[in-house]
């Protein structure tokens, strides 16, 4: 392991916004009225990467509580240290393997979550570790308030296809799809919110992909 990667992994130990492993369990339930000292909603964005997303979507909307999930350290140091640094206190990261995601959070605890730019593991043989598979579903099914929606920003048109599919498949409820968001009317400003690695899709004339559902 590099020395960055030592010295991030040594810094995010020292910051009160980041939650890592089993030490994240006893929140479960909690983690709005115990980790945020609130009863604001909470919103997930599931492997979160550098939090970029997180970190904007809490600066927008400082009445509702942000999370994001991603088990590299060394990724959620950036966004966990931008929060520290700009005082943004409805923020928190937490370090787990996403498909661990129940044993954190409890049924009916999320208003909301997010996944953007995940690894759209294109292997057939790797179907299962797609978040947006059927497994994954289900444990979102569980932890979403009723109501609650999920969305979807990718770059990759198989991932946003599949899980068109997946969609149609299970009866769930397709709020909004598109392929080519910013030539669509749904890019608002949360929409437009960029990482790092969109803007180099986006240079290299990527369309980028968008979904929202929710469950019946």
């Amino acid at each position: 392991m590099g020395k960055d990667k030592l010295r991030r992994f040594a810094e995010i130990a020292t910051f009160n916004n980041v939650v890592q492993m089993e030490a994240g369990q006893p929140y479960q339930g909690q983690w709005s009225a115990q980790f945020f000292k609130n009863n604001n909603p909470l919103v997930l964005e599931l492997a979160c990467g550098k939090g970029e997303y997180t970190v904007n979507l809490a600066q927008m909307f400082p009445a509702k509580n942000f999370i994001g999930i991603d088990y590299k350290g060394n990724r959620l140091w950036r966004g966990a240290k931008t929060a520290v640094e700009e005082g943004i206190n409805n923020v928190g990261f937490l370090r787990i393997q996403i498909e661990n995601l129940s044993s954190y959070f409890a049924p009916g605890e999320v208003d909301e979550i997010w996944i953007t730019f995940p690894d759209p593991q294109p292997q057939l043989s790797r179907e299962k570790k797609r978040l947006t598979s059927p497994r994954f579903l289900e444990q979102y099914k569980h932890l979403l308030k009723p109501g609650g929606f999920v969305n979807l920003k990718t770059d990759n048109d198989d991932l946003h296809a599949y899980t068109a599919e997946k969609i149609a498949e299970l009866g769930l409820k397709l709020h909004v799809k598109t392929e080519d968001l910013y030539h669509s009317p749904y890019a608002d400003e949360v929409l437009s919110i960029k990482t790092y690695y969109e803007k180099m899709y986006l240079k290299n004339n990527k369309n980028i992909n968008y979904l929202k559902f929710s469950f019946v």
